[in-house]
């Protein structure tokens, strides 16, 4: 059994919005302390209220893939237990390569590379030696599509920078869930009025019959968070993506 994580102070950048929200919600019922980082006020306001009948989020707004934000963000922050970030702006890397223009691409890689690896920089002096580090990478590193050059590369690179990272911060423990299709508000700007048609395609195929949904990714996280001998891990949430 995983160690409790009531009274753990948990921080969620990315929490306002998909997995990280369905996370908080996950954190908040088991009595964890949670704050929510996220760009947009109105956002993390509407998190806020969205989350209300569970407890209350404190919450921090910042940019995390600058770095100055995300060291004045801990300098406020103080002490926590666990730190995990589903941040991604990833929808305009989805194009054919030809199409592919450097701002997305940048763009990309600062939410799922920088960002990460700047939170853990500034996050780690203030964690325990039992604390956690979690990130999330994702299925097109595995079965890249077409469109999927950019993210296929990012999400493998954030499995090297995990492995990494498990060793160089080690006991405290690093780790990434690799989710498969997922219902989550990025998919509108991947597919836009295709995402209905898309899914239920890719439904079709999986073995578990169905898309995934931020609160299968959530408990995936959870465990991760709970469980102390799991380390420098990519825990695949996928259902069976990658066996079809």
């Amino acid at each position: 059994m995983g160690t409790s994580l009531k009274g753990k102070h948990v921080v969620v950048a990315g929490g306002n919005s998909g997995m990280g929200l369905a996370l908080a919600r996950d954190l908040l019922t088991q009595g964890a302390a949670v704050t929510i980082v996220g760009r947009s006020l109105a956002k993390l306001q509407a998190a806020r209220e969205h989350l209300q009948a569970c407890g209350t989020p404190q919450l921090e707004q910042a940019d995390v893939s600058a770095e100055r934000e995300v060291q004045d963000l801990f300098e406020r922050i103080g002490q926590l237990d666990h730190l995990v970030c589903t941040a991604a702006d990833i929808g305009g890397a989805y194009v054919v390569l030809q199409a592919l223009e450097r701002s997305a691409l940048e763009r990309a890689m600062n939410s799922k590379i920088v960002a990460p690896v700047l939170l853990a920089k500034y996050a780690s002096p203030r964690l325990p030696a039992q604390g956690s580090i979690t990130f999330v990478s994702g299925i097109a590193a595995y079965r890249p599509r077409a469109k999927g050059v950019a993210v296929a590369a990012i999400n493998a690179a954030l499995e090297g920078v995990v492995r990494a990272m498990a060793v160089e911060l080690a006991p405290i423990r690093v780790n990434a869930v690799s989710p498969g299709w997922v219902r989550t508000p990025i998919w509108e700007d991947v597919a836009g009025a295709d995402t209905e048609q898309m899914l239920a395609a890719m439904a079709q195929r999986l073995p578990v019959g169905r898309i995934g949904t931020p609160e299968d990714i959530a408990h995936a996280m959870v465990f991760l968070l709970g469980n102390g001998y799991t380390t420098g891990s990519v825990l695949h949430v996928d259902g069976g993506h990658r066996l079809v």
